[in-house]
């Protein structure tokens, strides 16, 4: 067999949907679930699968509390070192939004050996590895196979004092939301599969997903944050949906108050989104109500899967001011209050 090309290589020619794109539907997922035993619960583990919630997380003792998730997904960008990097942010972030310090991570590696060059799957690694170490944690060891597709990601632990926990429940009516990255991620990726995103969209496609969510560990310990999520595949509007079930609150935002990835409103006009775009919305449409000023592109970012995308919170309006000033000290200038929770039924309405 000869050796490939490695310059003619595009990771996403092997994906048939990149980065966070490549969830189970949220609807899918559901029914893949409704019937799931739960086994053995024990007291300790203060956040399981009952609230769809970021991670799992297990007290041990008084002060202390283990938090442990695991991310991994298919390539989202050509750039092996990039890929790795994106991917590992992605795992990071689900520590951060249960307000949670990392400790350690786990790689998970499932590559096509005699379709990618290995000096190609250790760039994935090494990217990974880079953001691991900003983070000041070690990568302790994983697990490899043979794929079909190039698949990376990290099991993640880390530590939490079970009084600083965020979950995605607790958002209380008057709440303002506050979303801490643009959207647009995946009409970015949409592009960039079929060549049309430019360098300097592509710049800021990595600047956005290899930016750590470390603003949750700060606002962990904020008592005026009652709700903490992050944004990833189902979209902006699917996880906030997320946090109003499990709040038993609806929710308001206004869509000229998002920030959004430059450009990303006219490439989703041209026709740049994913798949799983319209599978969020065909999941949940049901449960939100849209202006009709809201035009099929703006759908389309409120649903689009974003790929270690952005902390949404729920914050008492008294500590706005707080929260986002916690946000651009960490290098997150675009935060912003995008809308509120209301009292009623688990609903989002936009306009």
């Amino acid at each position: 067999m000869n050796a490939p090309d490695r310059a003619a290589i595009r990771l996403t020619q092997f994906s048939h949907g990149g980065g966070c794109g490549c969830k189970v539907a949220p609807a899918a997922l559901a029914r893949i679930l409704e019937k799931a035993t739960h086994g053995f619960v024990p007291p300790a583990l203060l956040v399981g699968t009952d609230t769809a919630d970021d991670a799992a997380v297990y007290q041990i003792n008084a002060s202390q509390a283990i938090v442990a998730t695991t991310d991994f997904f298919t390539p989202i960008v050509d750039d092996a070192f990039h890929f790795g990097a994106i991917a590992a942010t992605n795992a990071l972030s689900d520590v951060y939004a249960m307000g949670a310090t990392p400790l350690f991570a786990l790689a998970i590696v499932g590559m096509p050996v005699d379709k990618l060059p290995v000096e190609i799957i250790r760039r994935i690694l090494d990217g990974g590895q880079s953001i691991c170490a900003k983070a000041g944690i070690p990568v302790a060891g994983g697990h490899t196979i043979d794929a079909l597709e190039p698949i990376y990601g990290l099991a993640a632990v880390g530590v939490v004092d079970p009084l600083n926990l965020k979950r995605n429940a607790g958002a209380l009516p008057g709440d303002a939301l506050i979303l801490a990255k643009p959207l647009g991620v995946g009409v970015y990726s949409a592009a960039l599969k079929k060549s049309r995103l430019s360098a300097e969209h592509y710049e800021t496609l990595i600047d956005s997903t290899t930016r750590l969510n470390t603003p949750g560990i700060a606002l962990g310990r904020m008592a005026d944050v009652h709700a903490l999520t992050d944004v990833t595949g189902f979209g902006l509007l699917g996880h906030l949906l997320g946090m109003c079930r499990t709040s038993r609150v609806g929710a308001s935002i206004e869509f000229d108050r998002l920030p959004l990835h430059p450009g990303t409103l006219e490439l989703a006009r041209d026709g740049f989104v994913t798949g799983a775009s319209a599978r969020n919305w065909q999941s949940y449409g049901e449960e939100v109500e849209l202006h009709p000023a809201i035009d099929d592109a703006r759908r389309a970012l409120l649903t689009d899967p974003q790929t270690s995308g952005g902390l949404l919170a729920a914050v008492a309006p008294d500590a706005v001011r707080s929260v986002l000033e916690v946000f651009c000290a960490d290098g997150f200038a675009n935060a912003r209050v995008v809308g509120e929770c209301i009292a009623g039924p688990p609903r989002v309405s936009v306009r």
